[in-house]
């Protein structure tokens, strides 16, 4: 065995690295004692055994750790163009009360879109493609402790969801006769925004209240 290792450190530029490896390898343990060489390959059974379950705990680990951004509502997609938009509301028979241009952008209020509550819709458009929706609650005959359930049920379901929002507003401005309160939260994911507001202006017998939905792409 040592006149083949003697030959093999010879320098050449044509030998094969690996498969003179491989020989020496295999004529090392051939000589080793059985328990010796027993142990070797248990361990490296383990090793290969270890690897194995390593990587599939982070294959499993990978999709709950991706980040995915939070869709618009009513099967809508980021970017969607105004033209598809609009085509998709006059298929559900909702109205384009009014379309304005704001800031460079163009703003639409829709009505007729079918969920409880849902006094209006607007859609904004940056550069013709959708990049903001917000639904606008209003229940009438609601009193203050029925809005304050819906309003923790909603910010309880988007926490589950996207995790625990951020408080962002909490005021009552009580300076004026008309009483004004606004609680918000918010959600960042990915490349988008998630936010609820509770509103309420309050001048007595008078009152208006409101909730409001609003996702954005930034």
């Amino acid at each position: 065995m040592d006149d083949l290792r003697a030959e093999l450190t010879q320098p050449s530029r044509t030998r094969n690295v690996a498969a003179e490896f491989a020989i020496v390898w295999f004529i090392a343990t051939r000589e080793m004692p059985s328990n010796f060489s027993r142990n070797i390959r248990n361990r490296a059974g383990q090793v290969r055994i270890f690897l194995a379950v390593a990587l599939a705990l982070f294959a499993s680990v990978i999709p709950a750790l991706a980040v995915d951004d939070i869709p618009p509502p009513f099967g809508f997609h980021w970017n969607d163009s105004m033209t598809k938009v609009e085509t998709v509301l006059l298929g559900a028979k909702a109205k384009i009360v009014s379309k304005e241009r704001k800031e460079k952008r163009d703003v639409w209020t829709v009505e007729g879109l079918v969920q409880p509550g849902l006094k209006r819709t607007l859609f904004t458009f940056k550069e013709g493609y959708l990049v903001e929706v917000e639904l606008q609650y209003e229940y009438p005959d609601w009193s203050i402790e029925r809005f304050n359930d819906r309003m923790g049920e909603i910010r309880r379901y988007f926490d589950a969801k996207f995790g625990t929002g951020k408080l962002v507003s909490r005021s009552r401005d009580t300076d004026s006769d008309v009483i004004q309160t606004l609680v918000g939260y918010q959600w960042i994911v990915g490349g988008t925004m998630l936010e609820l507001f509770y509103f309420s202006a309050q001048r007595d017998p008078m009152v208006f209240r409101s909730i409001t939905v609003t996702y954005k792409a930034i």
